[in-house]
């Protein structure tokens, strides 16, 4: 933190201090050493001073006025509490500056906040003042700059920007593919007379920077129109330009230098990516900012710059200042389209097997675009897709024997890694995975067939285009009563198509204020920048089964929502973003005429009380917009049945790595169903049953018992409860010995 000539200067006060026998180290000893040093002698006399006056004062001060220790006293001066308290001050200063360490100049300065001192009161007599001080610091570092610049030419631009036309000739700008109407967009803003000042907006990743570096190709290569011919392009370095920046004023400085220089030459173009970082930049209270250095030079023509950045910095940052935008013209950068992308792949992998070593298949290249565009989705074509094949590549240099060729299967990897999802079901098509649908429904969903039935032909309707379009894949309303299914169907969809499953509980969105939850908070209210729950998930997960349970708890507000995600497949939350619902499975559950389903002998007349009884809570518009309302008909005893049998292949499942099986006799099966029906909850009490009175019983013979090896469990039920019957393999293997004997 402190400079190695002004540590010195600290050390050899130190022992000036003992030489003169002074108990203190105080700051007259340290000024004495720093006005004679060439530095600060330098300091004062540029701010007026009479050095040799102040030397002799200052020796005068320390020799006369400060006592020695008597002859027979050790000496070992200690820091004065003045002296630490200039220090400390020096040290703030410098680090609210920036700087890396503190000289003879900041230990001046630093000075003037110990007004009871005699450094101070010798400056002051003098008429030196902190801010002279200051400014002799200051036109020192601005000389040396200077003088920097008068060595080369440009040197402002040479320093703090990129030059582009350069690095496009020297072949190291890649080729911008799939970008010809931005990029002639942008020439024509740029032949304008005035106002001459285009501004890529669009999304990070899209290519905004690639458009830049296109228009360089061709000015290098001389496709561009005539007026425009002989232009050179600068990218502004925003590191460099603030890299070193002490005092105020500096940055403003070196962004003037450039601008002049930029000025003197009317075929220079000023390239600033992440503009928006411009405004409010070294900006302090009642100055301007950096932005507002522009505007002059941007509305006169003097200076052509083009910049980059996002729809929500240009938002922020450019549409609440209008005088400012008003001077650039904007030029939407969308995210290319799949072929589109595939195309700028093809044209880039060159570079990267050059880079890597191997060689790409074209069809890695559009599996990388494919399934990109489909899982991941907080980023944009054609960046992730271009990453895809990055990290795909990099990953082969791990391997011990290095492949030659990245495939279309090594792409999958390389998602399926990045989703946290099987690599299995990536490589499926939406086709493939339709296929026999409704059978791998009906082995997940007991007892349902009808319900099943309808949801998996109004997917496959939806999927086959024959759907208007701008609308969920398919929007279901599912009723019944507790425990039947409708969860669970669910749940099985989004594992039988591999897409991401959410839940939402309706209960949580009873109060009408709860449901900017869903879309964000309106601005001035708490969380008003984190944006909705379910635009957020589903912004985030594009392709899911929406689950909204028991919906007809939530407000009613909440149908006005949910009418424009059926009709239109969008939500747009508080911040202006729109979530896309076109890839959704839409499913709601109620429980509304659960009561009228309950009845004993369910027949067609429970069944047209509980159509009506959804008639009257959900309104004619709401239910013209759902492709089916399902129906689920409560389990009788024999599903429930096939219900258990379905929760014991789970266990037998967990337990088969310990090499146990669990047989349930015809007996156990019918006793555990009647439990439940007892219930009147559905298959839901099924479960928690085989839970309690099954797994938790296997515990100590798995750990200590006849189980520890392995073996089986028979399950029978006598007229109160069931009854474990355990059966160790050793016993097992001695029975298959004997049949096999015999």
């Amino acid at each position: 933190m402190i400079s190695q000539t002004l540590n010195t200067i600290f050390q050899k006060s130190l022992q000036l201090a003992r030489e003169l026998r002074h108990e203190v180290l105080t700051i007259e000893h340290v000024f004495y050493l720093v006005i004679s040093t060439p530095e600060g002698i330098r300091i004062i006399e540029e701010a007026g001073g009479d050095i040799s006056k102040m030397q002799t004062y200052m020796f005068e001060y320390i020799t006369k006025e400060i006592d020695p220790l008597p002859e027979h006293v050790s000496v070992d001066p200690y820091e004065s509490v003045a002296l630490a308290r200039v220090v400390d001050s020096m040290v703030k200063h410098i680090q609210s500056a920036g700087q890396r360490s503190a000289d003879i100049g900041d230990f001046v300065v630093a000075l003037y906040d110990e007004k009871r001192s005699y450094a101070y009161h010798l400056l002051i007599a003098q008429d030196i003042s902190r801010l002279d001080i200051l400014e002799v610091i200051s036109h020192r570092d601005i000389a040396d700059e200077i003088k920097d610049t008068k060595t080369k030419k440009q040197s402002f631009l040479e320093k703090y920007t990129i030059d582009l036309i350069k690095k496009a000739k020297e072949g190291k700008i890649d080729p911008v593919i799939g970008r010809d109407k931005e990029i002639e967009r942008v020439m024509q803003i740029l032949c304008r007379r005035k106002k001459n000042n285009p501004i890529l907006v669009g999304e990070p990743g899209v290519g905004k920077t690639a458009i830049a570096e296109g228009l360089a190709l061709r000015i290098a290569s001389e496709k561009v129109p005539q007026i425009i011919k002989n232009s050179k392009l600068y990218a502004l370095d925003m590191g460099a330009l603030i890299a070193g920046t002490k005092y105020r004023g500096d940055f403003e400085k070196r962004l003037k230098g450039v601008m002049d220089e930029l000025k003197t030459d009317k075929n220079t173009i000023l390239f600033i990516d992440e503009i928006h970082t411009l405004v409010g930049a070294g900006s302090t209270s009642g100055s301007m900012d950096a932005a507002n250095q522009l505007k002059p030079a941007l509305a006169s023509g003097e200076l052509k710059c083009m910049g980059a950045t996002t729809f929500a910095e240009f938002r922020n940052a450019f549409e609440k200042d209008k005088a400012l935008s008003r001077r650039f013209s904007k030029v939407d950068v969308d995210e290319p389209s799949k072929k589109t992308t595939l195309k700028i792949l093809r044209g880039l992998k060159s570079k990267y097997e050059e880079h890597h070593d191997i060689t790409f298949s074209d069809g890695a290249l559009k599996t990388a675009v494919d399934l990109s565009k489909r899982y991941i989705t907080d980023r944009f074509l054609p960046d992730k897709a271009i990453d895809i094949l990055d990290e795909t590549a990099a990953s082969f240099h791990l391997q011990a024997e290095k492949k030659d060729v990245v495939k279309a299967s090594d792409i999958e990897r390389t998602i399926s890694k990045i989703i946290g999802r099987s690599s299995s079901k990536l490589k499926k098509s939406d086709t493939q995975l339709l296929e026999n649908i409704d059978t791998k429904l009906k082995e997940r969903v007991i007892g349902q067939d009808e319900a099943v039935e309808r949801v998996a032909k109004a997917i496959k309707i939806s999927k086959a285009g024959l759907t208007p379009k701008n609308r969920p894949i398919a929007s279901f309303l599912f009723s019944g009563p507790t425990g039947v299914g409708k969860t669970e169907l669910a749940k099985a969809l989004s594992d039988i198509l591999g897409i991401h499953f959410e839940r939402f509980d309706m209960s949580e969105y009873m109060e009408k204020h709860s449901i900017s939850r869903l879309v964000g908070a309106p601005p001035g209210y708490v969380g008003y920048e984190q944006g909705g729950l379910l635009t957020e998930a589903i912004r985030k997960h594009p392709y899911a089964v929406l689950l909204l349970d028991e919906i007809e708890k939530a407000h009613p507000d909440i149908a006005n929502i949910l009418l424009q995600i059926m009709d239109s497949a969008s939500l747009t939350d508080n911040n202006g973003y729109k979530a896309d619902f076109q890839n959704v499975i839409l499913i709601m559950t109620s429980n509304i005429g659960a009561t009228a389903r309950s009845v004993m002998g369910f027949n067609s007349d429970s069944s047209l009380s509980a159509n009506e009884e959804l008639k009257e809570f959900f309104t004619p518009e709401f239910r013209n917009r759902l492709d089916a309302i399902v129906a689920f008909q409560p389990l009788d005893l024999e599903v429930l049945e096939g219900v258990v049998d379905k929760f014991i292949k789970e266990l037998n499942d967990d337990l088969k790595k310990r090499k146990i099986t669990v047989e349930l006799s015809p007996v156990a099966r019918e006793f555990i169903a009647k439990e439940a029906q007892k219930q009147n909850m559905g298959a839901r009490p099924i479960k928690r049953y085989i839970q309690d009175n099954i797994t938790n019983k296997l515990s100590d013979a798995i750990l200590f018992g006849e189980l520890k090896n392995g073996g089986k469990v028979q399950v029978d039920a006598d007229e109160r409860e069931l009854k474990l019957f355990f059966v160790s393999l050793d016993d097992l293997i001695i029975v298959d010995d004997s049949h096999t004997r015999a």
